[in-house]
């Protein structure tokens, strides 16, 4: 029928009747246990990899992109610069989407399982590899100082996010939805929300075409909206395997929207920076403006700056300065044309011989002088004859 076991504690004792056998029975949670275990042994690795194979899609997905809006131009259709979709019918273009698609979902599961700040200094290989594919596909040309500049970006990004303080410990949705009512936050999103309005429907038009920074800037801003949903929707899918009711919170569905809204805009005015910038400096900027606002925005939101210590400080701030240094080279010298052919070489130019001395004519010596005088007055065949007019 059972066993009995007898326990006993300081002030009582428990009789317990054990009914059945005491064969072991696989637990309810066994795959909940089996996910827990995958993610703390392989997690970093699968976020590393999600991270790689994101940049190489997302450098490939513009190159793509760039092309099939070339592809419109040239057919003579509605520019997307001018408000047209022509664009939508282009094979071309649609792989670049996908192409992209493909890479913001790996980059969405390289954020759920890695930390951001191994995540976002990955994002710099798509900015290599566009640059890259732009020279050979595009035929697009950079030029030193642009390349550089590129690399400056690059780094400074890097610096400031390995010296930006780690996030603090979300880790399920109840915890993420308390974070995003917080004041200081409302009032930043609310701040980011007013200025990307003010951009879309006041400078656009007006500058937008002229200046590359107005639609790169309307996609980083949005950019800090759509991270913050990524990363919401990352924690919900990892406390659904781990079995929590996330179903019946609101806020996957809210995230959700705002990623729908926020994907929608930046490809509508990424588009667009595109169809008229050169793919080699849209990309770099936008990667830059870009990764400036998610730090700040993730900094806010999850109260970063409480932990930064004077290192970080000092190293946030010179990353910051080295990035606007990147910028500026890649917008300032962007129509210079300088390469590698035009540096200074390494070889000396030679030495060219000394000039003979002149050599001194004595006043004492009239025959010398008067020889000179002559030779000197004596027309050479190669010069013409000079005509002068003189009016009394």
């Amino acid at each position: 029928m059972g066993s009995l076991i007898t326990l006993y504690c300081s002030s009582q004792q428990v009789l317990c009747q054990i009914i059945g056998d005491l064969n072991p029975q696989t637990p309810n949670n066994v795959t909940s246990n089996s996910w827990q275990k995958f993610t703390k042994t392989y997690s970093f690795y699968v976020g590393l990899g999600l991270a790689i194979l994101s940049s190489f899609l997302i450098g490939s997905s513009v190159i793509l992109k760039k092309k099939g809006l070339q592809r419109l131009v040239a057919s003579g259709a509605t520019r997307a610069v001018d408000g047209g979709y022509g664009y939508l019918k282009d094979a071309m273009w649609w792989a670049g989407f996908l192409t992209m698609g493909a890479g913001e979902v790996a980059n969405f599961g390289a954020y759920a399982f890695a930390p951001a700040t191994v995540i976002t200094p990955l994002g710099a290989l798509s900015v290599l590899i566009s640059a890259v594919l732009s020279s050979y596909v595009l035929g697009e040309s950079l030029n030193l100082l642009g390349k550089l500049g590129c690399v400056i970006c690059v780094t400074g990004s890097t610096v400031m996010v390995i010296h930006a303080p780690e996030e603090e410990k979300v880790t399920t949705v109840v915890e993420m939805a308390a974070k995003m009512k917080d004041t200081g936050y409302i009032v930043f999103a609310v701040l980011l929300l007013v200025s990307c309005l003010i951009l879309i429907f006041v400078i656009a038009p007006r500058y937008g075409q002229r200046n590359i920074l107005v639609y790169i800037v309307i996609c980083s801003v949005i950019g800090a909206f759509s991270v913050s949903a990524v990363k919401g929707l990352g924690i919900t899918i990892k406390n659904f395997f781990q079995g929590l009711p996330v179903v019946r919170h609101p806020l996957p569905y809210i995230l959700s929207l705002i990623l729908a809204l926020s994907l929608s805009t930046q490809v509508n005015f990424l588009n667009r920076a595109l169809d008229i910038f050169n793919t080699s400096l849209v990309f770099p900027i936008y990667y830059v403006f870009f990764t400036t606002i998610v730090v700040t925005s993730s900094m806010i939101l999850f109260k970063e700056w409480h932990s930064m210590s004077a290192v970080d400080i000092v190293g946030t701030l010179s990353g910051f300065v080295t990035i606007i240094l990147g910028v500026f080279m890649l917008h300032a010298f962007k129509d210079l044309d300088m390469s590698q052919t035009r540096l200074p070489h390494m070889h000396k130019t030679p030495t060219p011989a000394p000039a003979p001395e002149p050599t001194v004519i004595r006043l004492e010596d009239k025959n010398v002088l008067v020889d000179n005088i002559e030779l000197s007055s004596t027309p050479s065949p190669e010069e013409k004859p000079k005509v002068f007019t003189v009016h009394s």
